[in-house]
């Protein structure tokens, strides 16, 4: 694996390699994860043939705030990987629907859940919250209320969206009472 590394380095410069518990993670620029990507699946030496979970970390009070990891795993060698990269909101990263199928579905969810974009992407659109949603809910920055509330309506017999209405009874509290 040393040897691979080595290569690795060698091919691929700006990239940073370090270990972090026991688990190996690679750090890349942006705009150069599909070409890393395409190198771990399909070089002999390393064979990154699926593609397990992709995460996003959203740290706001950085520069680049947003993190995304994908995990890739090696049947042939039995070895997982973390492929690692920063961005900022208003950038977009390259989809990698074309090397691994499963990224498809989770794209979409890193998108529904983060808003972090994939350009190329064959069907990025919500999927775990409704259509007309608005924001993105695991972004630190949403308000853990949300914009909107859902009630059942018995009388129409139908779900109604209304903004969120917060109750202030208890809003001059104090501890000694």
């Amino acid at each position: 694996m040393n040897l691979v590394l080595k290569k690795f380095k060698k091919l691929f410069g700006y990239a940073q390699i370090f270990v972090i518990k026991g688990e190996l993670f690679i750090l890349v620029p942006h705009n150069k994860l599909s070409e890393v990507a395409f190198f771990l699946k399909y070089n002999f030496t390393t064979q990154f043939k699926s593609l397990i979970d992709i995460i996003g970390v959203d740290y706001p009070e950085k520069k680049y705030r947003f993190e995304v990891i994908y995990t890739l795993l090696s049947y042939a060698y039995n070895v997982r990987i973390n492929l690692s990269t920063f961005i900022q909101p208003s950038y977009f990263i390259d989809s990698l629907c074309f090397l691994y199928n499963s990224a498809n579905w989770l794209e979409r969810e890193v998108w529904d859940l983060f808003g972090i974009f994939f350009v190329n992407h064959p069907d990025l659109r919500r999927i775990l919250t409704d259509y007309g949603f608005k924001g993105h809910p695991l972004r630190k920055d949403f308000p853990l209320s949300g914009f909107q509330e859902c009630i059942y309506n018995d009388f129409f017999e139908k779900l109604e969206y209304k903004e969120v209405s917060l109750t202030q009874e208890y809003r001059n509290y104090d501890i000694s009472s």
